[in-house]
């Protein structure tokens, strides 16, 4: 059996943008998703820690060393910039794995 676990987070990430006209998604520095393991497009849990709103959307890079968290599209009525987010990924991971899993 499998088991879906925390793989990587990224803790108290400040949106620095919204752009609700983008089609949807959190654009993330492309060095920020490096650390996190997190790839292009790849589905996230987002957290807002200053309205406790929680949703799914997917990544995309922003520019390298930009610093950039961007809420785009619907998620960008979710959050403001200045928000702290927690930007939580997934990976699904053998039973016998799981017991003795670390996220990153």
């Amino acid at each position: 059996m499998l088991r879906m676990m925390c793989k990587s987070k990224i803790q108290k990430a400040t949106v620095t943008e919204t752009n609700l006209e983008y089609e949807g998604s959190i654009a993330i520095g492309k060095d920020i998703m490096a650390e996190a393991d997190i790839l292009p497009y790849e589905i996230v849990l987002i957290v807002n820690l200053n309205t406790g709103a929680r949703f799914e959307t997917y990544a995309i890079p922003a520019g390298k060393n930009s610093g950039v968290i961007g809420l785009q599209g619907g998620a960008a009525r979710l959050g403001e910039v200045g928000d702290k987010l927690i930007i939580i990924s997934y990976e699904f991971v053998e039973e016998e794995k799981a017991k003795v899993y670390k996220p990153r």
